[in-house]
């Protein structure tokens, strides 16, 4: 039996045979997008379009309490506050001290004789 020929290969293309230099990009008239811009996004941050009542959160309570293991709560305010507790009869401690202050905080009351 003879060995079967093989099959004919499909033609590619030559491999370059030395280097080519890359061509400039045209230059523009100004009238188009930054480079590197995709078409139909915008270029600038615009202001969010939903209109708030003006809170925003100032101090935040954390709480884990997975299913047997130990709890832990964490409070952190933009006052400087970050406190930390591990523990069920600390953790319930810190969220009644987290709750105490929300009325102390000085980025929550008004001073007095400013308007409301």
């Amino acid at each position: 039996m003879s060995p079967r020929p093989n099959p004919p290969l499909k033609c590619l293309p030559s491999a370059p045979t030395g280097p080519d230099l890359a061509e400039p990009a045209p230059t523009g008239t100004g009238g188009g997008a930054a480079k590197g811009v995709a078409e139909g996004v915008p270029t600038a941050v615009r202001p969010d379009q939903q209109t708030g009542d003006g809170r925003y959160p100032i101090a935040w309570l954390t709480i884990s309490a997975p299913r047997g293991a130990v709890p832990t709560a964490t409070s952190i305010c933009e006052c400087g506050r970050n406190r930390f507790a591990v523990g069920q009869r600390k953790a319930l401690a810190l969220i009644e001290d987290h709750t105490r202050h929300r009325d102390l905080c000085p980025l929550r009351t008004h001073q007095e004789g400013a308007a409301v």
